[in-house]
Formats: structure tokens, sequence, C-alpha cells
């Protein structure tokens, strides 16, 4: 069930994100052509990969925000199950240029549907990729944390270290309940191990974006 809406905690993921897609905006005005199609740091995928993935989920949130908008659960990928994939294949074969022009029209039109959104539009829900039914004030963080992670995957430079500490505590707590979720009971509580690591390294280990000796993989993004 969605938890309700907390519209200080609402006002800072936005705060937050606005500045981290500001960040990738300017990572990608800088990449040279060549770095387009350089691998990411995900399996088969290139940068321009991930970066089509990194637009058409801006894009879908503005799909939901509009459905909500009309007081309908929209599904974040309108479609069969492979609509998704087919979207980010077709814009993985996009130009460096169009790479640039599209992810930056998808961040600022998802900026300005949740300028427009009212009140109801925050409560009411839609469904995301994997099926689970979010509200739409929990889309802020959903997109903060895919960007903030994607950042890394990008392998460019920007590390889980410059992660903001506001990020980190949230997701610490939503990673510790899918760890406590899918381990049976008695193991529900993280290693000691993992607890004696700083908090971004055992974030960035449940998210499965670095491997830790002794310690099993995280839950993932």
């Amino acid at each position: 069930m969605p938890t309700p809406l907390d519209a200080k905690q609402l006002d800072a993921c936005i705060e937050g994100l606005a500045a981290t897609h500001q960040r990738l905006l300017g990572i990608v005005d800088e990449l040279d052509q060549s770095e387009f199609y350089e691998p990411s740091a995900l399996p088969g995928w290139s940068r321009g990969t991930l970066l089509g993935h990194l637009t058409m989920n801006a894009l879908s949130f503005v799909h939901l925000m509009e459905c909500s908008s009309r007081a309908e659960v929209g599904d974040q990928y309108p479609g069969d199950a492979d609509a998704r994939q087919r979207g980010i294949d077709e814009a993985s074969q996009w130009e460096p240029a169009q790479h640039v022009k599209e992810l930056r029209s998808a961040i600022y039109a998802l900026e300005g549907v949740w300028v427009r959104a009212t009140f109801d539009m925050w409560n009411h829900t839609g469904r995301s990729a994997s099926g689970t039914i979010v509200a739409m004030h929990e889309l802020p963080f959903l997109r903060w944390r895919e960007c903030l992670v994607h950042l890394v995957d990008l392998n460019i430079g920007y590390t889980y270290e410059e992660w903001p500490d506001l990020y980190v505590r949230r997701e610490l707590e939503r990673q510790k309940m899918a760890w406590a979720a899918s381990h049976p009971m008695g193991l529900t509580q993280l290693p000691a191990d993992a607890m004696k690591l700083n908090e971004k390294l055992r974030l960035a280990w449940l998210l499965q974006r670095i491997d830790v000796e002794g310690l099993p993989k995280g839950p993932g993004l």
C-alpha cells in the first residue's frame, strides 16, 4: 500500500532531483561523440543505451502523471510486457546529438508536469513497470534513485561517494526492508560485516554496485 503524502519529503526529493538532473545534463553535454558508444558499467549496455533508458524513464513518469490528472491508474509503460524494452532498444540507436536533445526534453517535461501537479494528483496511484501500485508522490524519489544509481553506471567518474545524504538515508531504509523481505525468519537483519561499512558503501553493496569480500550480493536496484 502506498505511503501517505509527506509534503516536506516530497519537496526535498524534488529539490534533490532537480540538482541531480542538472548534474546529469552537464555530464552528458561534456561527452565526446565516441563516448556514447562505449560500454557502461551495466553488462551489455552502452552509455547510449543507459541514457536512452533514463530518457524513457522520465517520459514514463510524465505518462503516469498525465493519467493521474484524469484520476486514472495508468501503467508506467503502456502495452505488452516488452514495451519498455522496445523503447529502450529504439532509444539506444539515437545519434549522440539526439540523446542530448531527447534527455533534456524529457527531463524538463517531467519537471514541468510536477510544477502543475495538484494535491489530488500527487495522491492518485499508478502501476510501476514491476506491477507495484505506487502513489504519484513517490515518483520524485524513484526518479532520483534512477538517476543517481545510473550516474554511477555511466562509468564516467561519478561514484556512489557523491550520492546525497538524504537519498542515502531514505534508500537504506528501503533496501533494509528489501533484504528482510527476501530472507527467512531469523536472517532478516543485515550481516554484521555490512553494518561496519559506512552508509554510502553499504548502500552501494545493497544496490549491487560494488562487491564486498565476505558478503553476499545485496537485493539490487
